[in-house]
C-alpha cells in the first residue's frame, strides 16, 4: 500500500473525513467504513466512541472546543460565547450553526486562552474576540475568512541551545552514515548517552540495538508526536520549524535497525500542521532522502507516513499508540513483551519522541563530545522546556540539564511564585523550598512541561483541574484507574466546595496510593501525583477548606427536605432531621 493510500484508508482518517463532511459519525457510516476496510463493525464502533474528537451525535457548522488547561484555557470565555450564541455546552444549536464544548490542553499554553474551531487553533482569545466571533458565526462567515491574526501560532523560542540554535542540513546525517557506515553512527549515539526526551528517559542507543537484534518479518520506526501532557508544546515547535531533523532521525534509525517503513503519530490537536509535514516529506522524497534506494544506497528503502490521532491522551503511551495505529482503541498493552520485539503489527518497533529523534540526527553530524559535553553526570545534553503560566515571557527554553528551577523562574520573569508543576499533571508539584533543585533525570525529571502558579491562583482549583483531566482521560481499561480517578476527583470537588473533612483527606490518601500502585499503565500511576504532592507540601491549603466536624455525609438528608418544609409551611424542630 502506498503512503498516500495508507494515509487515506486508515480508520482514524476515514472517521475524521466523514465527521468533517456530515458533522458526526452515524450508524450507517460505521457500517460503510467497516465494510470498506474489512474490519468488524464492533471494532469501528469502539474506535469512534473511544476518541474524544469523534462524535456520534451532530455537531454544528462551527464546532468550537475551548481548552480547559490551566495555561491555555479560560472557562469564563467559553461560557460567555455560549451565552451570546444561545448555545448549551455540549449540545448543537437548534439551527445546526454552532456547537461549543471543552477539551484538554491543545498545546497553545504560550499563547493565552485558546480553542480549536473546525480543527484550527485560535489563540489569544479575549472578551473582544468572543464578541467578534459571535458576529462572524451569526453571519455564517466561513472560518477561512476570519482575521488571519487570530490563528497565528508562533514558536516563542526564548532561549536556544544545541538543538534550536543550529540550522540542520537535510541529509547531513544520512550522508555521513553512507560514508562512515552504520556502526560508527550507532556508536556516536551510544557515546552521547542520549536518553528518551518524552519523560521515561530510556537509553536511545540501547533501544535501537534491542530492536535491531530482534527477529521479525519487518522492523518499524514510529515518531511519537502525540504531545498530550498539559503545559507541553515543545514538540509543536520542532514539528513546525525543525521537521527535517525529526524525519532525518527517523530515517537514521531505520538504517540502523533495518526498517523500510516509518510513521509519525501526530496528535489530533496539531492537525493544522499536517499539510506542512506532508510537504516536507514530499521534498525529502524528491531529494532522494526517502523512498527507494535512499541516497542511492542499494537495499536502503524507507518511507514515512503520518497517522493522525483523534484526541486521546493515553495514546501518548507507546503501546497504546501502537494499538491506535493498528486501528483499535488506544488501550495500553500488557508488557512484556515490549515494542522493540513485539510492536506494530507484532513486529520489532522503535518508538521515539520527537525531540529524541531530532537530537539523534544532530548527534551523528557532530563529534562525540558535542552532546555529552554539556549537562550533568547522569543527564547529558540539553532539554527543551515548555514554560507557561504566571510569567512575563512564556515560551520555549532550551537549557543544558542541571539548570535549577529558580534559575528558570528568574529567566522567564516569574514573580511571587506559589508553586511550579514540572512535567505536567503527571509530573511533580514543586514547593518554593525546592526551587534550587535541578532539571535532570536524577533530580526533577520532566518531559518538558513547566507550569508556573503565583499567589493569585487557588492552588486547590489547579489540583482539581488535574484530577478532572485524569478522570476524563482514563481509558477505562483497569479498575484502579477507572474508578480511582473518579473518586479522587470527587474528593477534590468536595474539598474545594468547603464540605470536606479530615476523613475525606485520609480517604484521598488511601485512594491515591491504590491508583498509584495498582494501575495498569503510567497514566494511572501518575494520576494522583498532584494530590499526593499537594497534601505533602501544601497541607495548610487543604486544612483551610475543611469543616470542623469529623465527617460530612455525601448526601444531606435534612437539606433535601427543605422544599417539603416550604410547601407544608413548617419549620419547627420536628420538621428537621
Amino acid at each position: 500500500m502506498s503512503q498516500l493510500q495508507h494515509n487515506r484508508e486508515h480508520l482514524l482518517h476515514l472517521l475524521h473525513a466523514h465527521q468533517r463532511e456530515h458533522g458526526f459519525i452515524s450508524d450507517e457510516a460505521i457500517v460503510v467504513i467497516a465494510k470498506r476496510l474489512e474490519l468488524p463493525r464492533a471494532q469501528v464502533e469502539s474506535v469512534a466512541e473511544f476518541y474524544s474528537f469523534f462524535s456520534r451525535t451532530p455537531h454544528g457548522k462551527f464546532d468550537i472546543l475551548f481548552s480547559n488547561c490551566t495555561s491555555c484555557g479560560d472557562r469564563s470565555l467559553m461560557q460567555r460565547l455560549c451565552l451570546l450564541l444561545h448555545v448549551e455546552q455540549g449540545v448543537m444549536r437548534d439551527d445546526g450553526r454552532a456547537s461549543i464544548s471543552e477539551t484538554s490542553c491543545i498545546g497553545m499554553c504560550d499563547h493565552g486562552a485558546s480553542a480549536l474551531i473546525n480543527d484550527r487553533p485560535m489563540t489569544g482569545i479575549d472578551e473582544h474576540r468572543i464578541e467578534a466571533m459571535t458576529e462572524l458565526i451569526e453571519a455564517e462567515v466561513v472560518v477561512d475568512e476570519w482575521p488571519s491574526e487570530w490563528f497565528e501560532v508562533n514558536d516563542n523560542v526564548r532561549c536556544a541551545g544545541l538543538l534550536l540554535s543550529e540550522s540542520f542540513e537535510s541529509g547531513a546525517a544520512l550522508k555521513m552514515v553512507t560514508v562512515e557506515g552504520v556502526e560508527p553512527a550507532l556508536e556516536k549515539i551510544k557515546h552521547s548517552e542520549l536518553r528518551g526526551r518524552g519523560g521515561a528517559g530510556f537509553n536511545t542507543a540501547q533501544k535501537w540495538q534491542f530492536c535491531r537484534e530482534a527477529v521479525g518479518d519487518a522492523h518499524y520506526v514510529i515518531c511519537n508526536a502525540d504531545e498530550g501532557e498539559p503545559g507541553t508544546f515543545k514538540d509543536r515547535v520542532l514539528l513546525r520549524s525543525h521537521a527535517d531533523a525529526i524525519f532525518e532521525g527517523m530515517t537514521l534509525c531505520a538504517r540502523v535497525i533495518g526498517a523500510k517503513q516509518g510513521f509519525i503519530y501526530l496528535r489530533g490537536e496539531y492537525r493544522y500542521l499536517l499539510e506542512h509535514l506532508e510537504s516536507r516529506l514530499e521534498a525529502r522524497r524528491n531529494r532522494g532522502l526517502l523512498g527507494n534506494r535512499v541516497l542511492g544506497v542499494e537495499g536502503f528503502d524507507f518511507d514515512i507516513g503520518i497517522v493522525m490521532g483523534a484526541g486521546a491522551y493515553i495514546s501518548g503511551e507507546e503501546s497504546a499508540l501502537i494499538e491506535s495505529m493498528e486501528q483499535k482503541p488506544g488501550h495500553p498493552r500488557i508488557r512484556p513483551p515490549f515494542p522493540v520485539t513485539h510492536g506494530y503489527l507484532g513486529q520489532p518497533t522503535v518508538v521515539n519522541n520527537v525531540e529524541t529523534l531530532a537530537a539523534a540526527a544532530m548527534i551523528v553530524t557532530h563529534d562525540d563530545h558535542w552532546f555529552n559535553g554539556v549537562g550533568t553526570e547522569q543527564s547529558h545534553g540539553t532539554k527543551l522546556l515548555s514554560v507557561s503560566g504566571d510569567c512575563t515571557r512564556p515560551g520555549i527554553y532550551e537549557h543544558p540539564f542541571g539548570i535549577s528551577i529558580r534559575q528558570l523562574l528568574d529567566q522567564c520573569g516569574a514573580e511571587d511564585v506559589q508553586a511550579v508543576q514540572v512535567g505536567g499533571p503527571a509530573g511533580r508539584l514543586v514547593h518554593p523550598s525546592h526551587f534550587d533543585h535541578q532539571i535532570a533525570f536524577e533530580d526533577v525529571a520532566t518531559g518538558g512541561s513547566f507550569m508556573i502558579y503565583n499567589h493569585s491562583r487557588d492552588l486547590l482549583v489547579v489540583i482539581l483541574n488535574f484530577t478532572r483531566f485524569f478522570r476524563h482521560e482514563s481509558c477505562g481499561f483497569c479498575t484502579p484507574c477507572r474508578v480511582g480517578t473518579t473518586l479522587l476527583n470527587n474528593g477534590m470537588e468536595k474539598i474545594c466546595a468547603g464540605h470536606g473533612t479530615v476523613h475525606d483527606l485520609d480517604e484521598m490518601k488511601r485512594t491515591a496510593l491504590i491508583v498509584n500502585r495498582r494501575s495498569h499503565c503510567g497514566l494511572g500511576v501518575t494520576a494522583p501525583n498532584a494530590i499526593i504532592d499537594g497534601l505533602k507540601y501544601f497541607p495548610e491549603l487543604f486544612e483551610a477548606k475543611l469543616l470542623s466536624r469529623d465527617m460530612e455525609p455525601e448526601f444531606d438528608l435534612d437539606a433535601s427536605l427543605a422544599e417539603a418544609r416550604r410547601l407544608s409551611n413548617r419549620d419547627d424542630a420536628e420538621a428537621h432531621l
